[in-house]
């Protein structure tokens, strides 16, 4: 699985006009599940990005999680992260999982961050949707938890 975090002072997830989730400070999750990923892939991301210490602590240095802050998750899928742009100018996403597999493991993501994280907003699986963030720092870090070969 796939996942771009950006370190946010605020972000928003809009559909046809209304916002159907919103955070303060906190982390903006781009979420991708790939061909192959299972549930296993998606905890192990999930405890990565609960984990992550790109927050910064009393002397300004990137040492404190999402958790450690109490920041929000803004979880969004977003199929383009698997996008190889290898071949030329058109981007492929055949590396991204199949709808009925990827709305799974995104919402088995989902829930677990749910049960994990006080603070957890969402976008809307395959809509369209207009996100809108302030990006602090900037941080924005991709992961990538593969599954096993």
């Amino acid at each position: 699985m796939l996942a771009l975090l950006q370190r946010v002072s605020e972000a928003r997830v809009i559909v046809d006009g209304e916002t159907i989730g919103e955070i303060g400070p906190g982390l903006l999750t781009l979420v991708c599940a790939e061909r192959g990923d299972t549930p296993a892939e998606a905890d192990k991301l999930l405890a990565k990005v609960l984990k992550l210490r790109i927050f910064s602590d009393a002397a300004g240095k990137m040492n404190r999680s999402v958790q450690d802050v109490e920041g929000g998750l803004l979880i969004v899928s977003q199929f383009t992260l698997a996008a190889d742009t290898a071949g030329g100018n058109r981007p492929s996403f055949t590396n991204a999982a199949d709808p009925h597999a990827g709305k799974a493991l995104y919402e088995h993501f989902v829930t677990r961050a749910q049960a994990a994280h006080p603070v957890v907003q969402t976008g809307r699986f395959a809509a369209d949707m207009k996100v809108e963030l302030v990006n602090d720092g900037p941080v924005t870090i991709p992961l990538r938890i593969a599954p096993p070969a």
